[in-house]
């Protein structure tokens, strides 16, 4: 469940583009997902029993997440889902090549970054700018990570508390940068709906879902199951957006799955923190 509303849910924000925007659908999204996540996490209490360090850190992870989704969004309106997502899991991997350097490691990561170049091929590397958009929603992808572990070392919050907290600041930061284009949808029952229901398929579902099977599976089948996740991508992209890849894509694809597979994390916060950005 959390595989196929991890990409489900952007599949749906690619439709929205043309009538509302990238940035409009972007602001869409954290804000729905703010506004649900509210009533049950009250951000507003973490963050005035926090202490100075852990509101910074609250901050920087809110900043992360707004800057994160909107560039997830500018790539994904230039390039296949699937190549995106692959993107991303490259920098997974290198956060656990940092925290464990070892062969397996660092086989994982040389699988995922082949996959990656068979996938950009000739095809994307004409696309410089979406390229672009894509490495750095990666790299804040990571730094999501990084910080999302050292909000949880300082026991202020976590799980769905830090996410809910997280996404409030996140909406703050996006309110400037997308409402221009998110009021387009206010005069539109439909489009406002299916707004909400774009955050509510990116940012709530998938992370519930992840909750729910830590809380049952063990850490090594979680970190497994993560290499559902490139394929998801894909198929998601073929049924939803008609993004059909070619043997090349597949192949990239397949070795991307094998590094997420292979790696293994230094500790169980590097896995047990992937958060849908979405």
């Amino acid at each position: 469940m959390s595989a196929i509303f991890h990409y489900l849910g952007p599949s749906f924000a690619v439709l929205l583009f043309p009538a509302v925007g990238v940035l409009g659908v972007a602001w869409m999204r954290i804000a729905s997902a703010a506004l649900i996540f509210a009533p049950i996490t009250k951000p507003w209490r973490w963050l005035r029993i926090a202490d100075a360090r852990t509101r910074l850190l609250l901050i920087g992870l809110g900043a992360c997440l707004a800057v994160m989704n909107v560039s997830f969004y500018l790539a994904l309106e230039r390039l296949p889902m699937s190549l995106v997502a692959a993107i991303e899991f490259v920098g997974t991997i290198g956060v656990a090549l940092y925290g464990l350097r070892t062969g397996r490691n660092l086989l994982a990561l040389s699988l995922a970054v082949l996959g990656v170049l068979l996938l950009i091929d000739v095809t994307w590397s004409s696309d410089p700018l979406g390229l672009f958009w894509a490495f750095l929603n990666g790299a804040l992808f990571v730094g999501y990570i990084v910080l999302g572990h050292k909000v949880s070392e300082r026991g202020a919050s976590g799980g769905v508390e830090s996410l809910g907290a997280a996404m409030a600041i996140a909406f703050l930061f996006v309110m400037p940068i997308g409402i221009g284009e998110a009021i387009k949808a206010f005069d539109a029952v439909e489009l406002l709906l299916a707004g909400i229901g774009v955050g509510l398929c990116s940012s709530v579902i998938p992370y519930i879902c992840d909750q729910l099977a830590m809380s049952r599976l063990p850490r090594a089948s979680f970190a497994l199951l993560l290499a559902l996740l490139p394929a998801t991508a894909t198929l998601v992209g073929v049924i939803v957006l008609a993004q059909i890849p070619s043997l090349q894509d597949v192949l990239g694809v397949l070795l991307v799955m094998a590094g997420v597979a292979l790696h293994k994390p230094a500790a169980p916060t590097v896995v047990e923190d992937r958060i849908d950005r979405s």
